[in-house]
């Protein structure tokens, strides 16, 4: 077995933003050596890494020699030079998840069609490479509204996703390929967070049910355990391993989906990296999402994914109306409530729907920590100093 701690062994990190921060928590836990690539010099990974370098993640050269730095490489955000990772992976240096398992996630045509070949179940959906297409197919009565519209790249909380409920709506959406998917009529939105190390061992953690800002399409709670039946959760855990098992993916995969009227669970989307739907894990898991991300990229055993009480994880993010030096508003206040832990990403510039931070809530009582969470949402404000 490698030595990883208090050793010579570089774990290298694409992306530095919140997700990496925190999982330099857990590698300054086992004493791991880091080196973090992001584009920003005030990134929230640079005061925790062993060596920050600043740098572009869509450039090749630029990707292609970090990873020739280091020992095993991973990434917190899919926007990466997917093939300089194919080339490393081409010359030995171990990458995970895999450049294959990205190629396949980064763009959600692909992914979707993925599900109807693995006879995953997701919604129906078209796919077009213009706008001017999918105009073509509205006229033309092949595409019906409503329906959800995707922009296959570069999508990421809430953005690139519309519901066109009418035509003069497609004015504002941009010349890029996209797909339109069937609007599905929803009970709840689910997420499980797989984790899978590269020796096969899999494991998923308990459902958890989103609760979404119905503007900015971006989640405000995320609750643990999902308020729905046992058979329910099993169904939902089934097909989350059934994902994880396609994609053959190495590190923590969080499977997005619906729970319809008719209690089917649909997939939605996936993200091959540690996500917002398990940051309830920190305080509320007995083996957090980054511990077991950098557990099961290392290839050594899984955690206990069980969780120690209910969680209720609250999305920091921006106020409207405020962009500029950022200041928490009642942050003592909310410190105050029982089984409160805020988090804060290291962001010192605010705007609007920007994330700047979680507030998790413990309670033996899952009702009793939703009704914390609340109170901490009607608390806490991000806004400009």
């Amino acid at each position: 077995m490698q030595h990883y701690f208090s050793s010579d062994f570089k774990l290298g990190i694409l992306g530095g933003g919140q997700l990496g921060k925190m999982l330099l928590y857990e590698t300054r836990k086992y004493d791991i050596s880091t080196t973090v690539l992001d584009p920003s010099a005030e990134a929230p990974c640079r005061i925790a890494c062993n060596e920050f370098i600043q740098g572009d993640l869509m450039d090749f050269d630029t990707v292609y020699n970090f990873g020739k730095k280091v020992d095993v490489l991973t990434f917190e955000i899919e926007a990466v030079n997917v093939a300089a990772l194919e080339k490393l992976e081409a010359e030995g240096k171990t990458v995970y998840p895999s450049a294959a398992t990205l190629k396949q996630i980064q763009n959600k045509g692909k992914q979707k069609v993925f599900y109807k070949e693995q006879g995953i179940p997701t919604a129906a959906f078209q796919q077009f490479a213009t706008k001017a297409a999918l105009i073509s197919a509205i006229t033309n009565k092949e595409v019906s509204l409503p329906f959800v519209w995707k922009c296959t790249e570069g999508g990421y909380d809430g953005m690139g996703v519309s519901v066109i409920r009418e035509e003069k709506a497609l004015a504002k959406l941009p010349d890029a390929e996209c797909i339109a998917e069937d609007l599905i009529d929803f009970k709840n939105e689910l997420a499980v967070i797989v984790v899978r190390n590269a020796g096969g061992e899999v494991k998923t953690y308990p459902v958890v049910e989103m609760e979404f800002h119905p503007e900015a399409n971006q989640v405000e709670y995320v609750i643990c355990p999902a308020r729905i039946s046992d058979d329910i959760a099993a169904k939902a855990r089934a097909v989350a391993q059934k994902v994880s098992e396609s994609f053959k993916h190495v590190g923590v995969l969080a499977v997005e989906m619906f729970q319809t009227q008719d209690d089917e669970i649909l997939v939605n989307e996936v993200a091959p990296r540690t996500h917002n739907s398990g940051h309830f894990s920190i305080e509320g898991s007995y083996t957090n999402q980054f511990e077991q991300h950098l557990r099961s990229v290392l290839n050594l055993p899984l955690g206990d994914t069980a969780t120690k009480a209910g969680a209720v994880m609250v999305n920091l993010v921006g106020a409207e109306g405020h962009t500029g030096q950022v200041a928490y508003e009642n942050i003592e206040k909310i410190m105050a409530l029982p089984g409160v832990t805020p988090h804060i990403y290291g962001k010192r510039e605010t705007r609007p729907f920007r994330k700047m931070g979680h507030v998790t809530i413990v309670n033996e009582d899952i009702y009793e920590a939703r009704r914390i969470a609340g109170e901490v949402k009607r608390l806490i404000k991000v806004v400009s100093s």
